[in-house]
């Protein structure tokens, strides 16, 4: 599947047009990574810890939105965006989206 955040894909024609496809996941804060991040914020640095989370939903949500794809016959998902949005307190939700084309 080939994904990119552009109309097109250089080189390659669309040859069918599926429509919106989208993949999201909703993840909550774990009560160890937020004391290490308390302390992150006291003394400075990366929050690797919420880096990782944040890395993990991003795959997660990718893949929901590749299978929708797969499902509708598509080959590639062009113009790809991420969005994300707080659900509740502790938790949110990372929505990826895109339009699924078939591409020679």
């Amino acid at each position: 599947m080939q994904l990119t955040n552009i109309e097109t894909i250089p080189g390659k024609t669309i040859m069918a047009h599926y429509g919106i496809v989208s993949g999201s996941t909703v993840r909550a804060k774990h009560a160890g990574r937020d004391i290490m991040a308390g302390f992150k914020n006291i003394f400075g640095g990366e929050l690797k810890a919420y880096t990782e989370l944040l890395s993990e939903s991003r795959e997660e949500a990718l893949a929901r939105m590749q299978e929708q794809a797969k499902s509708l016959g598509a080959n590639a998902i062009v113009n790809v965006r991420f969005s994300t949005s707080s659900v509740a307190a502790g938790a949110a939700e990372l929505y990826v989206y895109g339009t699924a084309v078939s591409v020679e």
